[in-house]
């Protein structure tokens, strides 16, 4: 069974709402789920996992959630080398360019992004959840 971390910041709720709809997706596949926010996960906890999704929100000037998430996510960075991973997220305006970045970052970490990343404006509706529930099981 795969062992697969789900894990997010969230500031309004969108974002916690597609990591509920990811951790759906990959437990419904078969995995073992747990949940995260970015404050409870460390660099050290990722070798216990065979694959994470990662979701943060565009933040300011597209970028990711500074004071949480981002500190976080370049703990983990030195851990993502042939990991399997993925990305989501919400936006409130721009065109997803973050995400873009995000995914660069991680392409140069060596990291296997296993799917398309998910990002929706604000709150998902039922086809950015549906995608959520999708990304996860590409995780498993």
């Amino acid at each position: 069974m795969s062992k697969i971390a789900v894990v997010y910041w969230s500031g309004t709720g969108n974002t916690e709402a597609m990591a509920n709809a990811v951790a759906d997706g990959a437990k419904d596949a078969g995995a073992d789920v747990s949940i995260y926010t970015a404050a409870e996960f460390t660099a050290s906890m990722a070798d216990d996992f065979d694959a994470i999704a990662f979701g943060c929100p565009a933040m300011g000037a597209e970028v990711l959630e500074e004071s949480e998430f981002e500190p976080m996510f370049q703990d983990c960075e030195s851990k993502l080398k042939d990991k399997k991973i993925a990305l989501f997220g919400s936006y409130g305006w721009g065109d997803g360019e973050w995400m873009r970045s995000w995914e660069d970052t991680c392409r140069s970490d060596g990291a296997v992004l296993a799917c398309d990343s998910v990002i929706c404006q604000e709150t998902p509706d039922d086809d950015a959840a549906a995608d959520c529930r999708a990304l996860g099981a590409a995780l498993v």
